[in-house]
């Protein structure tokens, strides 16, 4: 299943502290939970990992992520990376972050996501996927935000350390649910959905 997801957030400091964090596999890993760089092949190749709770199920995945394209004037940059499941099932795809001044200030990072999915997690359908994956990233940006505000100005770019904790998916599912049946009835009684 091909799934495409794009997301955008603001940061409140200067381009080169965004960029050196967006950079930085390791401090971006920190902040989505239950995953780690746990290898750095080369200066542009990294191991990573990730568990994922589903429930009472807990799969693992493991990969590799490459950093394909880097363009430091123009503050662009491609990923690609895939990685196995434990079960069997893969993901392959591509990131791209484009990285530019905020009218109102800040830096807008824009985020565009292309994954080829296969295994378990399909159970979910593409409609559970994209609604989790806009919640991940609410938790992304969150954890991002964070580690910038508190490593600016102090020169410390350092990671965070590695959390063992699973992403647990089961509250994201949840919430996601709600999300949808909310929007259909809004849709159903033709008020926009907010």
């Amino acid at each position: 299943m091909a799934i495409e997801i794009t997301e955008e957030m603001r940061v409140d400091v200067p381009m080169d502290v965004a960029w050196a964090f967006v950079t930085d596999a390791r401090r971006v890993a920190a902040c989505m939970p239950g995953a780690e760089i746990v290898e750095q092949v080369d200066e542009k190749t990294f191991i990573g990992k990730a568990k994922v709770r589903l429930g009472a199920i807990t799969t693992s995945y493991k990969g590799q992520v490459v950093f394909a394209e880097v363009d430091p004037a123009a503050h662009t940059m491609r990923l690609t990376g895939e990685g196995r499941e434990t079960g069997g099932g893969t993901a392959r795809g591509s990131l791209d972050v484009r990285l530019s001044e905020a009218a109102e200030g800040g830096i807008e990072l824009a985020f565009e996501v292309r994954v080829e999915l296969t295994g378990k997690v399909l159970q979910m359908g593409r409609g559970m996927i994209k609604g989790v994956s806009a919640q991940l990233f609410k938790q992304f940006s969150a954890n991002a935000k964070a580690q910038l505000a508190a490593g600016e100005g102090a020169g410390d770019h350092a990671p965070a350390p590695p959390s063992d904790e699973a992403l647990a998916v089961g509250s994201l599912l949840g919430r996601t649910l709600w999300q949808m049946v909310v929007n259909f009835f809004r849709r159903l009684f033709g008020r926009p959905a907010g």
